[in-house]
């Protein structure tokens, strides 16, 4: 579990109504249920005229990304690289084809068998950072859903405080009204505002900075394996996959 996305969005809420308080308000003055339902409700229907349903869902799929912190032990997975490099040294790259069910990971499994296979490097290469370059830039459209999200939200929560004066000004003869559409119109961007910067931009930013380290973890697999077929010594392949990781990876470094 990210423990940094939940914490930061408790700590930013709680914090506000924190705040509210010290200043004499009282939290419920700023829980309007018509509010939410204009920005939220709002901000949902822009988002699904934005992207294809297609785009939309894999957004909504990858949510869940930003709440759980993916395994990434480039350690270990360094290690099992130069497992299979001595092994191909030892005994030949055919020797490697016993040991392709046993991966885990689908990408290496792949990787092995192109090398196992005896496919040319250059087109291996091609291959492994093709399907790479893909993937990474289907999840970058999905975490580029909560970026829109977080560009309309805002917006989306004047309409809602133009929707409350204007129902303040249907009601001036009638002062009881008054009160509930100016709390609307201002909670109604108060909730854009917070919404955008406080959920959806940070979650874009999350997911994307996640989805960049699992594309680097591939790269550092898909350079593992082309190092084994290159014949470098399991041990200069090793020291040459965690300089990539330090490099061109630094997040994962930490991640591991």
């Amino acid at each position: 579990m990210d423990i940094t996305t939940i914490v930061g969005i408790i700590a930013a809420i709680g914090l506000i109504l924190v705040g509210q308080i010290l200043e004499g308000g009282h939290p419920s003055s700023i829980m309007q249920l018509t509010a939410a339902i204009i920005v939220f409700g709002g901000t949902l229907g822009a988002v699904m005229v934005a992207f294809p349903m297609r785009d939309f869902m894999r957004g909504v799929k990858m949510l869940k990304l930003a709440f759980i912190e993916p395994k990434s032990d480039v350690a270990g997975l360094v290690g099992q690289i130069g497992e299979l490099a001595s092994v191909a040294r030892r005994e030949g790259v055919l020797a490697l084809e016993s040991r392709v069910a046993s991966l885990e990971d689908p990408f290496m499994r792949k990787a092995v068998q192109f090398l196992v296979d005896g496919m040319d490097p250059s087109v291996a290469r091609e291959a492994l950072e093709a399907e790479t370059d893909a993937i990474y830039a289907e999840q970058v459209i999905g975490a580029k859903v909560y970026e829109s999200a977080g560009g309309f939200a805002p917006t989306i929560g004047i309409l809602g405080a133009v929707l409350g004066l204007i129902h303040v000004m249907e009601n001036l003869s009638d002062p009881s009204k008054l009160g509930g559409g100016i709390a609307v119109a201002f909670v109604a961007t108060v909730y854009g505002v917070g919404a955008s910067n406080i959920i959806f931009l940070p979650i874009a930013n999350k997911l994307k900075r996640k989805v960049g380290l699992e594309r680097e973890r591939k790269m550092l697999i898909a350079e593992g394996i082309l190092g084994i077929q290159e014949g470098l010594n399991p041990r200069v392949l090793e020291e040459k996959l965690r300089a990539y990781a330090g490099e061109n990876g630094a997040g994962l470094k930490q991640a591991a």
